[in-house]
């Protein structure tokens, strides 16, 4: 048996690959502005990599949210920005946290190596935003959807 220390949640797993998608974000995107002949090509190519996992994720989100929504009163900025009661504070903080992060790196980034390969970090940031949807899609607590009256 594991011990308990090093049982992930389920609903904490999104939270740690935000947090560590967001760390090696920061590597590269400092890297990249630091010393651009050697490691923009690493930090577009992982920025895209950021977009393509994120968008999958924004997706797979979207339609989670729809499912629920037959018996959930699921809306928009509760399942992809996390507002109202969707999310415990802490989780709520960390995926709002690591996008602002995300956000603010790659702008700084991109506007230290203007019109190079650079700027392919601003894709980034849908990582962010496509876990915390997936999170609220899967997690989330929404109110129940009140029942429909005969018209």
């Amino acid at each position: 048996m594991a011990d308990d220390a090093t049982v992930v949640e389920p609903d904490r797993m999104l939270v740690n690959l935000d947090l560590a998608g967001t760390a090696a974000l920061v590597g590269t995107s400092a890297a990249a502005a630091l010393v651009p002949s050697v490691f923009t090509l690493v930090h577009a190519t992982f920025s895209i990599v950021l977009f393509v996992i994120g968008t999958g994720a924004l997706l797979w989100a979207y339609a989670l949210g729809i499912s629920r929504s037959r018996t959930d009163t699921v809306d928009i900025p509760g399942l992809f920005l996390l507002s109202g009661a969707v999310a415990p504070a802490p989780i709520r903080t960390s995926f709002r946290v690591a996008l602002a992060v995300q956000v603010v790196v790659v702008v700084l980034a991109a506007s230290i190596r203007p019109f190079t390969e650079v700027a392919f970090g601003i894709l980034a940031p849908m990582y962010g935003l496509g876990l915390m949807g997936l999170w609220a899609a899967r997690h989330g607590t929404f109110p129940d959807r009140p029942p429909r009256q005969p018209s």
